[in-house]
């Protein structure tokens, strides 16, 4: 089941999703709401799959609304204005539907979450990570993993009762290929395993025998973790 809320300033435009949602069985509609701050505050506490976000709205406009999300939450736009259509895009909306739009087009958009929803699951339902390092294809196993550490143009990976790896990958290739709900970038040069954390204590944490540094720009996602 996808978990949604819609945003739009028009009561109407909310009735009519409400209505288009309960005709998708796989999209439970949570919540609606009219002031994109009240909609802030719900998606910080019941962080939710997909929204359902008008772009022109009083005050901060749908899209600088999505930008200032932290989670990976997926976006349907809604809108009368088809001028903000390549903009939406430019930020892996899903989809970008032009007022008024039929229950069919709906629907279309509905089914683009589901897909992209089942892809998300399939990338969790893998253990591992599989990574290219010293000619050669290693397989290493999500609980192997102590931390990640940033070199330069490479990392090195940190593992358990084994050998380090290292490897010709950026940290924001390499956070990609890992499961958001295990592992949290904690530091430009760092990620670590969530499950893992020991302490956190005065701008550090600790995993095992490691100290961690924790970067100004990572605290307020860390704050969601911990």
């Amino acid at each position: 089941m996808i978990k949604a809320i819609a945003i739009d300033d028009e009561p109407l435009a909310l009735k009519i999703i409400e209505h288009f949602c309960r005709q998708a069985d796989f999209i439970q509609l949570e919540k609606t709401f009219t002031k994109t701050d009240e909609a802030l505050r719900h998606i910080k506490k019941y962080p939710v799959d997909l929204l359902f976000l008008d772009i022109q709205m009083p005050g901060k406009n749908g899209i600088d609304f999505y930008k200032q999300l932290d989670s990976d939450v997926m976006v349907i736009f809604t809108t009368a204005y088809s001028e903000y259509a390549v903009e939406g895009f430019n930020i892996k909306a899903l989809d970008y539907l032009l007022k008024p739009f039929s229950q069919e087009r709906f629907l279309e958009a509905a089914e683009r979450a589901k897909k992209e929803m089942q892809s998300r699951n399939h990338i969790l339902s893998h253990n591992h990570l599989v990574i290219r390092a010293d000619y050669k294809l290693h397989r290493i196993d999500f609980d192997d993993i102590m931390l990640i550490e940033g070199l330069d143009d490479y990392i090195k990976i940190h593992l358990k009762n084994k050998s380090s790896i290292t490897a010709r990958l950026s940290m924001k290739a390499t956070l990609e290929k890992l499961p958001e709900a295990l592992f949290i970038r904690v530091h430009r040069s760092y990620i670590i395993p969530i499950k893992k954390v020991k302490t956190l204590y005065n701008k550090t944490i600790q995993i095992e025998e490691f100290v961690i540094p924790i970067g100004d720009t990572y605290k307020d996602e860390i704050s969601k973790h911990f």
